[in-house]
């Protein structure tokens, strides 16, 4: 399967970096911490900025105080934060100028992580902190589109979760899913699935990017 654009949007955790043991560390001991049920905390926690979360399950809270505490935790916790396969290898392949880290995480997090992973800090990066709407809002997806000077149509996204994937299409973007977080069956929304960056190739033309999918996944 091939999908061709003109840059590339990747989400970070899930995508490039494997955080999923941190973040659920995390979420498990601040749930846990509250009275509250860490699982449904945890699910709803995945693609989205914490402070969402935060407002979610624990509304009576101060929601900038509980979410400082949560970035705290995350940066503290660096245990199996790696890059995940195909990661480090595409982002050499592209120009700086044609693709960007569009993350739920706080800047200094995603900063930290990719830090962490080994990977080199992009030229463009929306973060948490420079959105009003976090993901499923195309919000973040469109504000690096156009910090990248692209339209969104000419925009391809990765990302590991239904909430970012919705944030993609709702934002007229194409989108792939990689099953490192959920199924296929909770992806399905994607225009395509696969299991991880490695199991694709990047061609260049004068103006476009050739996305080639060797292994797609069946949704």
């Amino acid at each position: 399967m091939i999908l061709t654009c003109k840059a590339i949007l990747f989400d970070l955790d899930g995508v490039l970096v494997d955080s999923t043991a941190a973040v659920e560390r995390v979420w498990r001991l601040w749930a846990l911490e509250r009275n509250l049920d860490p699982e449904p905390v945890i699910e709803h926690a995945h693609g989205r900025r914490s402070i969402e979360t935060v407002r979610r399950f624990a509304p009576e809270l101060d929601a900038g105080q509980e979410n400082l505490a949560v970035e705290n935790m995350e940066i503290a916790d660096r245990e199996g934060v790696i890059p995940l396969p195909g990661s480090s290898e595409m982002l050499r392949k592209l120009p700086q100028d044609k693709f960007a880290i569009v993350t739920s995480a706080t800047r200094a997090l995603a900063e930290a992580r990719l830090s962490y992973a080994g990977l080199p800090l992009p030229q463009h990066l929306v973060s948490a902190d420079d959105v009003i709407h976090g993901k499923p809002s195309p919000e973040p997806y469109l504000k690096g589109a156009s910090m990248l000077g692209f339209a969104a149509q000419d925009c391809l996204v990765f990302e590991d979760t239904p909430a970012g994937v919705l944030a993609a299409r709702s934002g007229g973007m194409k989108a792939i899913a990689l099953i490192t977080t959920y199924s296929a069956s909770e992806l399905k929304s994607a225009d395509a699935i696969a299991g991880s960056l490695a199991e694709m190739k990047l061609e260049f033309s004068r103006q476009d990017i050739r996305v080639i999918i060797e292994c797609a996944v069946p949704k």
